[in-house]
């Protein structure tokens, strides 16, 4: 592979405005077509073989499309200046009304002067509008256009608010400013690093064309497989961190090449074949990860997986192709540009400083590293999981505004209504007499605690079918509301099998499923990432230790995850806003609830991202330990010849994933303080202390390999020593940059 990376980067170097021209091409016609074309999502939310899923499925066949996910919106009326009973109010909901059942799709119209549809304080009421033969994917869309149909209610002073009926796959997540805060962010970093504009620009143009190629991709792939809404932020955040650090780590090499006196073509080559294989095993490592999702056990996270890994692809292709190709365009003139008072040539690493320090003391060291990682993981055990209801929402949205007026009119449950569907006996639907069965079906729903209102029960045209609509007690992200689901779903009536859908009910579902699958996806993710890394240096030990170090950082992730949304401490720095009527103290420490599929998710991500940089810091010592064989030595140097490189691409990753909390979105904010927590103490604590320390106590067993594995495995050298002969640059040439 050493050698197939030289004569690919020494091409592309020689060939520099052929493969730039190519790659600005793709990019542009991808990203237009998507465009043009549009770039079609999918909110399919459906868990094969759960009770959820088959109550929906029920729904949508029984009782027609509008009784389905999806297929219902609601209009939330508010009255401050008297009750919506009085005349001419009533007359405006009417005219609204009438309007309403005018507009496409709209198959029926429910007043709120019906039962249950009217608060007991006569000014909050529900206008519930079901649908058919419209298009899901564009539900906020749909919504709008029924909410400018009540225009009449407004004119009588009435406020009317759209409810958000969507699922989680359908929140519009927007992209934009915070992208262009994390490509600002970064592009400070690298002007520190490097000390010149010119070598700055490389890893940003490169990653910024990774990326638009990866999001084309995407857009069209949309009109042939369901893709999730959240793939596009996903791709997005992923590939502009990893598209900009591959540039940076190839780049870093060149210059240092440069600095010892190799040609330009000669150093390009050098560099795509040594640090273009550690781009492409790390690459390699965050695919692994990712694609792990598809054993999730629903498709929204199968999906999910081996579409952002798609980013990921394009980013490491852009990195053994294009950014030769500009080294190669730009030569020399890759220095120029200077920025005055940086990038001067330092006497003495501090990295090399830090590894030599790590090698004299490693007990101590990794007695130190261990109690600060465990410390920064102990909140982890109050992480709490559960559902994100729109409660959570950002302060003045329709969203947010719907469901606090829907529950001081009606309760905090009627935010998270659950569908129970029975299925009937042949036997009683055949009789036409499927009353009493019904009425007892009612009764014992209502019997179950944390129920607070139970509608009549509705018999489909068949007979076959009954859907009774529960109000329970407790708020959508109440523990005690999965509690109801689980004893409505208990309730046993001779020949009858009772579904339960709904928000709750469907989360409720996906958490099981993913405590059941999750075991499979980490011992997966873990020995096959393993595997990569036997592959790549041929050293079980370290492969083995890489793989445990990385889930310490993990760790750190859940711990930070756990301290700002389930502890509260800092949710409100990052935009989670706590109800009107919250107190100071309530205010400070308020919890957030994390969806059960976000630490899954994480952890194939964060696994990948810390993989790139074990990949990077190993192939440096392994290149010092074959030169001269001293291994506390080769730690030290190679620490040295990485430790500002790994730092710099971390705080442009960490600038990058923090921009994105700065969206409304509060699984975004998730995931940004989970991978900007992770990606610090990974590039920090471990790599710096951690890692070195457990190299330098395991010493020659670092490289060890049984003769008969060593025969088994093929020689990828990735390091490459085999096509580089000449001895490595001085670390402080490499680390100046």
């Amino acid at each position: 592979m050493t050698r197939f990376l030289g004569r690919l980067g020494g091409w592309c170097a020689r060939h520099g405005r052929i493969v730039l021209a190519l790659w600005v091409i793709a990019a542009a016609g991808l990203l237009g077509g998507s465009l043009v074309l549009g770039s079609p999502v999918s909110t399919d939310m459906t868990i094969p073989g759960t009770s959820a899923q088959r109550a929906h499925d029920l729904m949508r066949s029984g009782f027609g499309p509008g009784y389905a996910p999806g297929g219902t919106v609601q209009l939330v009326l508010y009255s401050e200046r008297g009750p919506l009973t009085d005349e001419p109010r009533k007359e405006a909901v009417e005219r609204t009304i009438d309007r309403l059942g005018d507009m496409p799709h709209v198959v029926k119209v429910e007043t709120p002067y019906r039962r249950g549809g009217i608060a007991s304080n006569l000014r909050i009421g529900v206008i519930t509008v079901r649908m058919e033969g419209h298009d899901h994917a564009k539900l906020a869309e749909t919504t709008q256009a029924l909410s400018k149909a009540a225009d009449p209610a407004r004119a009588a002073g009435l406020e009317v608010v759209p409810a958000d009926s969507s699922t989680p796959a359908d929140k519009e997540i927007k992209t934009g400013p915070s992208e262009i805060i994390g490509v600002t962010c970064a592009l400070v970093v690298l002007v520190f690093a490097f000390g010149t504009l010119a070598a700055a620009l490389v890893p940003i143009f490169t990653a910024l064309v990774s990326v638009a190629t990866g999001l084309g991709v995407i857009g069209l792939l949309g009109h042939v497989v369901d893709v999730p809404k959240q793939a596009g932020i996903m791709a997005t955040m992923i590939g502009l961190g990893v598209g900009i650090d591959y540039a940076l780590f190839l780049l870093s090499r060149h210059r240092g090449l440069l600095a010892s006196g190799v040609s330009v073509g000669e150093s390009v080559r050098r560099t795509v074949a040594s640090s273009g294989g550690a781009v492409v095993f790390a690459g390699g490592t965050v695919i692994i990860a990712l694609s792990a999702l598809m054993l999730g056990g629903f498709p929204l996270l199968r999906t999910l997986g081996w579409i952002t890994g798609i980013s990921v692809v394009t980013a490491v292709l852009t990195s053994i192709t294009l950014v030769p190709a500009l080294l190669g365009l730009l030569g020399h003139r890759i220095n120029a540009l200077k920025v005055p008072f940086l990038g001067r040539r330092p006497e003495a690493s501090g990295w090399a400083g830090l590894g030599a320090w790590v090698a004299r003391r490693p007990w101590r060291v990794l007695l130190g590293s261990v109690l600060v990682l465990a410390a920064l993981a102990a909140p982890a055990l109050a992480l709490k999981l559960g559902p994100l209801d729109d409660g959570y929402g950002t302060q003045g949205s329709d969203a947010r505004r719907s469901y606090e007026l829907m529950e001081v009119g009606f309760g905090p449950g009627i935010n998270g209504p659950l569908a129970v569907v029975a299925e009937l006996p042949s036997r009683v639907a055949d009789t036409d007499e499927p009353a009493p069965i019904v009425e007892r079906i009612t009764r014992e729903i209502e019997a179950v605690d944390g129920v607070a209102h139970v509608a009549p029960a509705q018999v489909n045209d068949s007979g076959r079918s009954v859907l009774v609509q529960v109000v329970p007690e407790y708020a959508p992200s109440d523990a005690r509301a999965a509690e109801v689901v689980r004893d409505v779903r208990a309730i046993s009536v001779p020949g009858v099998t009772l579904h339960v859908g709904g928000e709750v009910a469907a989360l409720a579902d996906a958490s099981d499923r993913m405590a059941e699958r999750t075991p499979l996806v980490i011992a997966v993710v873990v020995l096959l990432s393993a595997l990569l890394l036997l592959l790549a240096f041929r050293a079980p030990v370290i492969a083995v230790k890489a793989a445990l170090m990385n889930l310490i950082s993990l760790g750190a992730a859940f711990g930070a995850l756990a301290l700002v949304f389930s502890i509260g401490l800092g949710s409100g720095l990052v935009g989670m806003d706590a109800p009107a009527s919250a107190s100071y103290l309530e205010t400070l420490f308020f919890t957030v609830p994390i969806e059960s599929y976000t630490p899954l998710i994480l952890f194939a991500v964060l696994f990948g991202l810390s993989m790139d940089y074990e990949v990077f810091l190993l192939t440096a010592v392994r290149q010092a330990y074959q030169r001269h064989g001293d291994n506390s030595r080769a730690v030290a140097e190679g620490l040295g010849t990485t430790g500002r490189v790994i730092t710099s691409a971390a705080l442009i990753m960490v600038a990058v994933f923090v921009a994105f909390i700065a969206y409304p979105d509060p699984l975004v904010k998730t995931f940004g303080v989970g991978l900007a927590v992770a990606v610090a103490v990974d590039a920090t604590i471990i790599r710096g202390f951690l890692v070195p320390a457990t190299m330098v106590l395991l010493g020659r067993l670092n490289w060890w390999c049984p003769a008969w594995l060593d025969r088994l495995l093929p020689n990828l050298s990735v390091e490459g020593h085999d096509d580089d002969p000449a001895p490595a640059p001085p670390a402080k040439e490499l680390v100046r940059t």
